[in-house]
């Protein structure tokens, strides 16, 4: 007997327990970096289903084993677990206990999904051909990131394709999208201090304005994807914070900007950080005035692999309905799951979790963030059916 053909019946048996663990760890979050307690819980309940776990990979990250009885690939599947520093809004009887931390982007469900799918394999092992590897990543909220540190630790160690979802509030539930290629940005951070001479109102000419160099900075910066940039490969330089002066007859002595760079490949976006630092030295010379320059180099593009993306299609059209599993556009948002990307093929995949019957109607990061939690269960669904249709596709070039 396949495993794909018991997973949805097993899974759904487990359905209750999704929503008993997700809201557990929805109760009790914890920061990027500081995962202790939900590392701790998570490597419990995969040793009470009696799985293979290594603790404190990379940090506070987690590795269930589960080894087949039969021959076949190593897959990776991955999950994140930790949560972010905003204050839960909602009114339900699983908001955060935690003071100003909150689960407000769906790691708690796609750890809880994970969970299942680790008792699936666990419980069906001797079907199973081969090895899968589920990794529990902490701080993907906060650069440099869980993950590079974790495939420092030995993630990816023998791994022939890594697999990962993400619950997505702005898709619909009943809705599984990804797509070939370039899916998800960059996202690197920059800082900028300019330092002028300050003076009175009135007597300009004695001066260095540090606004006046900080706003010609500002509209120079916007050619750089206008007129370096090509067309054909989606950019976005934003300065998002502009910081300067007290009071109305006051030339301001100093100025600070921070902003972001977001691309799709790498070309373009270290481009764009040379561009950016010319930018600054010339117009900071130009007005006389003195600067510092910090870039912050986030996470890289997620960039899917074309066969894995072209099986998520053909994986998904059974599990959601083929009009349901969709090609998303490709989305200026950065996830670090890209660091495994740049080491094995794989897919990062989006699972419809939005619902306003639910109260699933807030974007990620919102402060009254939920999820419609019917779509962990298509989420373990999705990752199962991936990390089986691999191995029957490895199996059979043998």
């Amino acid at each position: 007997m396949r495993l794909e053909s018991i997973a949805e019946k097993w899974l759904s048996e487990r359905y209750p327990d999704m929503v008993r663990w997700r809201r557990h760890l929805h109760q009790h979050p914890e920061l990027s970096f500081r995962e202790k307690d939900t590392s701790h819980w998570i490597a419990s309940r995969l040793e009470e289903m009696g799985c293979e776990v290594r603790r404190n990979v990379g940090g506070h990250g987690l590795i269930a084993t589960i080894k087949g009885a039969l021959p076949g690939p190593v897959v990776a599947l991955r999950a994140d677990i930790d949560a972010l520093p905003i204050q839960d809004e909602k009114e339900c009887e699983y908001a955060s206990k935690v003071p100003g931390v909150m689960h407000a982007c769906g790691h708690d469900g796609h750890t809880a999904a994970m969970l299942a799918v680790a008792g699936f394999y666990h419980h069906n092992r001797e079907l199973l051909a081969g090895e899968r590897r589920l990794l529990f990543q902490p701080a993907e909220e906060v650069t440099p990131g869980g993950a590079i540190e974790m495939i420092k630790d030995g993630a990816l160690d023998g791994v022939d394709v890594i697999y990962g979802v993400h619950l997505w509030t702005p898709l619909p539930y009943g809705k599984a999208a990804t797509r070939p290629g370039p899916f998800m940005s960059s996202a690197d951070e920059f800082v900028i201090e300019i330092e002028g001479k300050g003076g009175h109102g009135g007597l300009p000419h004695g001066t260095i304005d540090a606004i006046v160099a900080g706003s010609a900075l500002v509209q120079g910066v916007q050619s750089i994807v206008s007129r370096n940039v090509n067309p054909l490969h989606p950019a976005v330089v934003t300065i998002g914070s502009f910081q300067a002066g007290t009071t109305n007859n006051v030339i301001a002595e100093r100025c600070q900007l921070k902003g972001t760079v977001r691309a799709f490949d790498e070309g373009t976006r270290f481009m764009i950080h040379d561009r950016l630092e010319a930018f600054v030295t010339h117009t900071c010379e130009m007005y006389g005035a003195k600067y510092e320059y910090h870039m912050r180099i986030g996470y890289p593009p997620v960039v899917n692999d074309e066969t894995e993306a072209r099986r998520f299609f053909n994986v998904a059209g059974p599990i959601f309905g083929a009009e349901q599993a969709v090609e998303a556009e490709a989305i200026t948002v950065a996830e670090d799951f890209s660091y495994y990307l740049n080491q094995k093929p794989g897919v990062f995949m989006f699972v419809g979790a939005g619902n306003p019957e639910a109260g699933a109607i807030y974007s990620h990061h919102h402060p009254k963030f939920d999820i419609d939690e019917r779509a962990m269960l298509h989420s373990a669904r999705l990752l199962v059916g991936m990390a089986e249709g691999y191995a029957s596709d490895s199996i059979g070039r043998q």
